[in-house]
């Protein structure tokens, strides 16, 4: 849909602390007292020239997110949000506002900001800020929050948005171990928390299931899901030297396909695999990799997509444009509900053929959805 061009865009200003907000003037925002350091300056929006039949009528609503720990521009987590909040201002007509958090210490503040703001809505992205808004929420009980990747400690104005990506991470490992010439393939992790070693065991069973169908041994290095030990980062820096030596060190130990899960890692892994001079292959994570960062797209095999995107524009507008009342009920993404899937398979060249892995992978699907096939073991 064209974008209307009298509805405000942001405009990016950065704190002493390092942290970004992003500000819109439809709210009166002058004289706000931010925790910190933190600042939201106004940005000035221009009248659009002309008015039209497609113009996107403007709506009272202020609709706000909080990053995790780096940008808006991740490629993976964070922007999957930011653009389910763009979305709703280029589709809807609401307002945003937003603050990148850039380490632990912004999520409080930033989430003040956003209360300060007046927002109508404010989502925390990522598990790190769950004490931070469950605080938050517990403390302004007449402000909506949601977090991705949370929980509520039972705040009704406080909207869960979990993802069962077990179940996309499943079809994943099944393809990896169709693809892998060695039957050995890689997995790590961020940190080890929750929303990233879930993709990493419905990972690990999923190669595992595909040598059980076919006669091989697959091994997965990485993670064990019953000692629950593996390779972590600590962080979810993008790209940095500790990822593309976990790496290195998988692709070291006979791995030809690996599925780092921790943001955007595939620039580390496309240079450890290149290094290495091998023929390997990564699975993405969060969003379609192949698609939204085409730099990678040749060492792509496919991705375990969360897609927040939808389900962050889906919450706005439910609220925003239908007029539901807010509720603090459990959202979970699941292949049924199409909240996480499996993209397109490229540059596969396993010996199974690719047309009959792929009837295999819809059977599997339909096998998770129906409660047959437990991708957690």
């Amino acid at each position: 849909m064209a974008h209307s061009a009298s509805i405000c865009r942001p405009e990016r200003h950065t704190t002493s602390e390092g942290n970004t907000l992003t500000s819109l003037t439809k709210r009166a925002l002058t004289g706000l007292a931010l925790a910190g350091a933190a600042s939201l300056v106004l940005a000035g929006c221009a009248a659009a020239p002309d008015a039209s039949d497609s113009a996107v009528p403007e709506i009272d609503y202020l609709a706000c997110a909080v990053s995790d720990e780096g940008s808006w521009n991740d490629k993976s987590f964070n922007q999957s949000v930011y653009e389910g909040l763009t979305k709703a201002q280029d589709e809807l007509g609401v307002q945003i506002n937003d603050a990148e958090s850039a380490s632990p210490d912004d999520f409080g503040p930033n989430l003040q900001a956003m209360i300060d703001a007046s927002c109508d809505i404010t989502i925390a992205v990522g598990f790190n800020l769950v004490d931070a808004v469950n605080a938050a929420a517990e403390a302004n009980p007449d402000v909506n929050f949601v977090t991705v990747d949370g929980w509520s400690n039972g705040a009704t104005n406080l909207k869960p948005i979990g993802y069962s990506m077990n179940q996309s991470s499943y079809l994943a490992g099944y393809l990896a171990a169709a693809q892998s010439s060695t039957k050995v393939v890689g997995t790590y992790g961020g940190m080890q928390i929750p929303a990233v070693t879930d993709f990493m065991t419905g990972y690990y069973y999923g190669a595992m299931a595909w040598g059980a169908d076919n006669g091989e041994t697959v091994k997965v290095v990485g993670w064990d899901p019953a000692t629950e030990t593996g390779d972590f980062i600590g962080d979810f820096v993008p790209n940095s030297g500790t990822s593309k030596s976990i790496a290195a060190a998988q692709i070291q130990a006979g791995a030809d396909v690996l599925f780092p899960v921790g943001g955007d890692q595939f620039g580390a892994v496309s240079e450890a695999i290149t290094e290495a001079g091998i023929d390997g292959r990564m699975i993405g994570v969060d969003k379609d990799i192949a698609a939204s960062s085409p730099e990678y797209a040749e060492w792509i095999l496919s991705s375990a997509e969360k897609r927040m995107t939808n389900a962050v524009y889906d919450i706005i507008k439910a609220i925003a444009v239908d007029g539901e009342a807010f509720n603090g009920d459990y959202y979970i993404g699941t292949l049924e509900n199409g909240g996480t899937a499996l993209s397109a398979i490229t540059n596969y060249s396993g010996a199974q053929p690719q047309s009959e892995l792929e009837a295999k992978l819809e059977e599997l699907k339909a096998g998770i959805i129906s409660g047959d096939i437990n991708p957690l073991g």
